[in-house]
């Protein structure tokens, strides 16, 4: 059906059904499902209300009587960035003992990519999860009527549910570590994609001005190894008497050793180097990796523990719940 206006009509869903009856969404799920857990009174009042607005339970609440499979849309920017791969993992783990489907979507961090697989994937699950940069707007206008669960958004959102990384504490004791350990001119490689200057470029800066450290020398850093490499050139091509260098991931950090080591300086001695992401791999390189490291693990489980929560109508985590800390994991680079 189109509106006079020539629009697709905003389609119906359990939260319209529930401030029509009156209710929580988690009776309205209740009711829908037949379950025996509230009054007849309250459960004809939500089916009335359902029925007037022409509301379609999705394919999981149908699914919760024929036993379907669920089935979970996964995005994710870059799987050839381990850290998402990390991720990706735990979620399908979590996903996995719970016996439902993950498809999972690359996006290849590009904004037109993403807004592309929203259109196709939202008609084809039960619930949305993983990592977007478009506003609030464009990700309802796709995915009305399902759960979305977001991973390290960076902005605050009120219209869905966000698994938030909050690296504050660790990037301060990053810059408390290295000013410990000598260190007065401290660089940071940030996410060069960015219009704006990163959350993690921020902690930076906030621990730099409690630690009286310039936060000015910053470079911009493509996410790979070669864009760590090329981005430690420029920073110390425009600041030679930099000793220490914080970077936005792991990844970039990998081409920072690589790079210091081709310009014959010795990590951590003549440049001390922390990354942001704590990988499994950086344990394998040398130096070691130090690390501002989160748990991915955590991060996946969260998600998919939170879709669960919105697909059955259990209340859902709240947003203290939905926070996974970064803490400093030295190696033998700083």
């Amino acid at each position: 059906m189109v509106s006079s206006s020539g629009t697709e009509p905003r389609k119906v869903t359990i939260h319209d059904v529930a401030r029509s009856a009156g209710v929580s969404r988690q009776t309205v799920s209740r009711a829908l499902n037949d379950k025996d857990e509230i009054e007849a009174s309250t459960k004809q009042r939500v089916l009335d209300a359902a029925r007037e607005l022409g509301y379609r339970p999705s394919r999981f609440a149908r699914g919760l009587v024929r036993q379907d499979t669920t089935t979970i849309g996964l995005v994710i920017p870059d799987l050839r960035n381990p850290f998402f791969t990390e991720v990706a993992a735990a979620a399908l783990e979590a996903a996995r003992t719970r016996g439902w489907h993950v498809v999972v979507y690359d996006t290849a961090d590009r904004a037109e990519e993403e807004l592309g697989t929203l259109q196709v994937i939202a008609s084809q699950v039960d619930a949305v999860v993983g990592y977007f940069s478009c506003s609030d707007d464009e990700l309802e206008r796709f995915t009305r009527g399902i759960p979305v669960v977001l991973i390290g958004r960076e902005h605050d959102t009120a219209r869905f549910s966000s698994i938030r990384i909050d690296g504050e504490e660790g990037v301060h004791a990053a810059v408390a570590h290295l000013v410990a350990a000598g260190h007065e001119r401290i660089g940071m490689l940030d996410h060069v994609g960015r219009a704006e200057p990163s959350i993690r470029r921020q902690w930076f800066t906030t621990a730099a001005a409690a630690y009286g450290v310039d936060a000015g020398l910053v470079v911009g850093a493509d996410q790979s190894a070669d864009g760590g490499g090329a981005a430690l050139d420029a920073l110390l091509t425009a600041h030679p008497e930099v000793t220490a260098v914080f970077t936005f991931n792991d990844i970039i950090a990998i081409g920072v050793l690589r790079e210091a080591r081709r310009l014959g300086r010795s990590v951590p001695q003549d440049l001390a180097v922390i990354g942001f992401d704590g990988l499994q791999f950086g344990a394998l390189v040398e130096p070691p990796l130090s690390s501002v490291a989160l748990d991915t693990r955590k991060l996946g489980a969260l998600a998919i523990d939170q879709v669960a929560r919105l697909l059955t109508g259990v209340d859902p985590l709240g947003a203290d719940d939905l926070i996974v800390r970064a803490e400093l994991r030295l190696g033998g680079s700083a």
